[in-house]
């Protein structure tokens, strides 16, 4: 057993039965929490473009990296078209004012909108598509927004696809009410519609008569961005490991507003450097490459920019780990793997049982949700740690999703077990 083999068996051997105090210092939870809280500050604005927060977290990220020992930093540039909202984000109904980000926010690829319009109620007790496009075509109606609870919406989405974009139907825009708290996207923010879609929290009052709306958009075309990739090298170089991370997130909402992404994805990106600061002290027998993704809330820009344009043979990848939230303290582990990823799967859930570090590896349906998904694609042997079941996943996309709403113990389990399996 090479050193690097018996010092990664003995931390986690240990740290099963050390307190959770203890095994923090093992696995440098305060470095990791030191990251987490700096890349979810107000100096980066949630990590996003409008106020080039996601080129100054890149940047973060690059000296942090190198600071851990990486070998080789370097940064891996690419283009996006993505719409945001720098500017005016205001909304009231009826004279009341709501507050952006927490009673409403927009769809990312909604245009700006301006004045104050009516509001139309959809009747879900007695739906009528054909009566609604008819009271819509009233002149009463015209440039009204329209507004309805996003569940019911979901359950007809032909009938409101036309409400939505379609220049026939003569509504201004959508409301759409939704429980608390309200998420933002960006998934789709790559175009600019032609109606605004806005999002309300459940305190949106029923009967309603008028909503008064300066909303500004900006799109920007070509926006560059990077993947901040580091390497520790090993004893030999004819095969490597991979722990991928995105730390894009939703950047602003207006003016005021910004997502600091705490958990989603600061956690992942600083549990990598922490992960690269450890291998650099205990060199690994193959080389280990730590990819920082941006573009992944932006539908996987980064990720499907990389395996295109890869700086190492993807067929050279022995395993690859995809941290995505990993600040909770879930008790089961949600993962998803690739076909080639599955035998890697099993030795995992050995050493998950042996260390009772969860109390399951629950495997979910391999799906474009995160950065392992163009890997996968690519026939990669890979898995995605995320959590979906802790006490802080209510706060995903979401304003309140900060520090204080999260944890260190999923990383340090998440440490413990992808070392081990390393080992191997």
């Amino acid at each position: 057993m090479n050193k690097f083999k018996l010092i990664s068996g003995i931390l986690c051997l240990v740290g099963g039965m050390l307190s959770a105090t203890q095994l923090s210092e093992a696995q440098d939870s305060r470095q990791f929490t030191r990251i987490v809280k700096d890349l979810s500050s107000s100096k980066y604005q949630g990590r996003g473009y409008a106020r080039n927060g996601v080129v100054k977290a890149g940047k973060y990220i690059e000296k942090a990296f190198r600071k851990a020992g990486a070998d080789e930093v370097t940064l891996q540039s690419f283009c996006i078209d993505i719409n945001t909202f720098p500017g005016k984000m205001e909304m009231k109904v009826d004279g009341r004012k709501l507050a952006a980000g927490k009673e409403f926010v927009m769809r990312e690829y909604s245009p700006g909108v301006r004045g104050e319009y009516s509001l139309y109620f959809i009747d879900t007790l007695n739906y009528d598509a054909s009566r609604i496009f008819s009271d819509l075509a009233e002149p009463r109606n015209k440039d009204a927004f329209v507004v309805c609870d996003f569940w019911f919406r979901y359950r007809h989405k032909e009938d409101f696809a036309k409400l939505e974009d379609s220049a026939e139907v003569h509504n201004k825009g959508m409301i759409y009410v939704w429980p608390t708290p309200l998420k933002f996207y960006k998934a789709y923010g790559e175009k600019v519609t032609s109606k605004p879609i806005i999002w309300v929290d459940n305190s949106f009052p029923i009967d309603a008569g008028k909503v008064s709306l300066n909303i500004e958009n900006k799109f920007l075309k070509d926006y560059e961005s990077s993947n901040v990739i580091a390497k520790v090298n090993g004893e030999r170089h004819d095969s490597c490991y991979v722990f991928t991370a995105h730390y894009d997130h939703l950047g602003n909402l207006g003016r005021d507003v910004y997502y600091p992404g705490a958990n989603d994805n600061a956690s992942g990106t600083a549990a990598i450097i922490t992960l690269a600061a450890y291998f650099s002290h205990h060199r690994p027998e193959c080389d280990i490459y730590f990819i920082a993704f941006s573009g992944e809330d932006a539908n996987l820009r980064g990720s499907n920019w990389f395996v295109e344009h890869p700086t190492m043979e993807l067929s050279c990848i022995k395993y690859l780990f995809n941290l995505d939230m990993v600040a909770d303290n879930n008790k089961v582990q949600y993962v998803e793997v690739s076909p080639e990823g599955r035998k890697g799967l099993e030795r995992m859930k050995e050493i998950n049982g042996s260390r009772q570090l969860f109390k399951e590896l629950h495997q979910g349906e391999l799906a474009a949700n995160s950065d392992h998904w163009p890997f996968a694609c690519k026939a990669v042997p890979c898995i995605l740690f995320e959590n979906e079941s802790g006490d802080f996943f209510k706060y995903y996309h979401s304003t309140e999703d900060i520090w204080d709403n999260c944890t260190t113990e999923t990383y340090e389990k998440l440490f413990c077990l992808v070392t081990e399996y390393m080992n191997e």
